[in-house]
């Protein structure tokens, strides 16, 4: 099971940590890709890290400002959003893939957690 948190309402410029916390098994087998879906659109990849050597992905739209990372020890995951537009404004949602590389599709995971919901507005 995936646990994802850390969502709330956050001004334009602000900053988010999420978290994507996984219990029954570990997630160091795993890649962790976090998705967003804004309303009236489709989900959406946002960035995904690897488990063979940490490399990581990520949307155009997100770079320089977003960090993904994980903590194997507290089998969790994270995605730092700094300098947050309204256009990032989505439900957030977290999702692993057993293998070790970069995994871009949404096909491509076949476990997700529930959304936290991340609302960017003055």
């Amino acid at each position: 099971q995936l646990q994802a948190s850390g969502g709330g309402l956050v001004q334009p410029g602000g900053s988010l940590r999420l978290s994507c916390a996984a219990s029954g098994f570990t997630l160091d087998a795993y890649a962790i890709g976090w998705f967003r879906q804004a309303p009236g659109k489709e989900r959406e990849g946002v960035s995904c890290i690897s488990t063979r050597d940490n490399s990581t992905y990520y949307v155009d739209s997100v770079k320089g400002r977003f960090t993904i990372s994980r903590d194997n020890a507290k089998n969790t995951a994270y995605l730092q959003m700094n300098s947050l537009k309204p256009e990032d404004t989505a439900v957030y949602y977290c999702a692993a893939a057993l293998g070790g590389g970069i995994y871009y599709l949404i096909a491509e995971y076949p476990y997700w957690g529930q959304g936290t919901e991340v609302t960017v507005s003055s």
